[in-house]
């Protein structure tokens, strides 16, 4: 029987999906200037407003996905799942209310169970900024979900 667990591996080279709330955007374009070398040895993506200002504001490059509430989180959500991003900044506004707050915390759930590393404010994005492991590979175990599904299916 298939292990309950499976290793997947974060690459030295990071894709990192870059994302805030309105009020964040400055916040989040001043982060990714003052970190824009250690940045662009990465792949970046974002959703649509904020991918498009870091871009014209650092120079970075930076993929676009869809406005956050236009489904750019779920995009984002869809490609963790695919274990196509590694690593998520997302600079909340927890003071403001969202109108698509769901997505978000669905985001934010995802992100979990994947065991994907998520900053969600300055301080925390700067620690793993300039942890260790950025510049390395790392290895983590995620629920076997294949197997989790064929079990579920056998006792309902």
């Amino acid at each position: 029987m298939a292990s309950d667990y499976i290793t997947f591996t974060i690459g030295k080279k990071k894709n990192i999906a870059l994302i805030a709330h309105d009020n964040e955007k400055p916040k989040l374009i001043g982060w990714c200037s003052e970190n824009k070398e250690a940045l662009a040895r990465h792949n970046l993506c974002g959703t649509g407003t904020t991918a498009r200002m870091i871009a014209d504001q650092t120079g970075l490059r930076v993929r676009a996905y869809n406005s956050g509430p236009l489904g750019g989180d779920q995009q984002i959500g869809a490609k963790i799942v695919e274990g196509q991003i590694d690593f998520v900044v997302f600079f909340s506004d927890p003071l403001t209310a969202q109108p698509h707050d769901p997505d978000v915390k669905a985001l934010m759930r995802i992100a979990q169970v994947y065991d994907i590393p998520m900053a969600i404010n300055k301080a925390t994005a700067d620690f793993m900024l300039r942890s260790s492991l950025m510049d390395s590979t790392y290895d983590h175990e995620v629920i076997n979900f294949r197997k989790n599904v064929q079990e579920r299916a056998k006792t309902l």
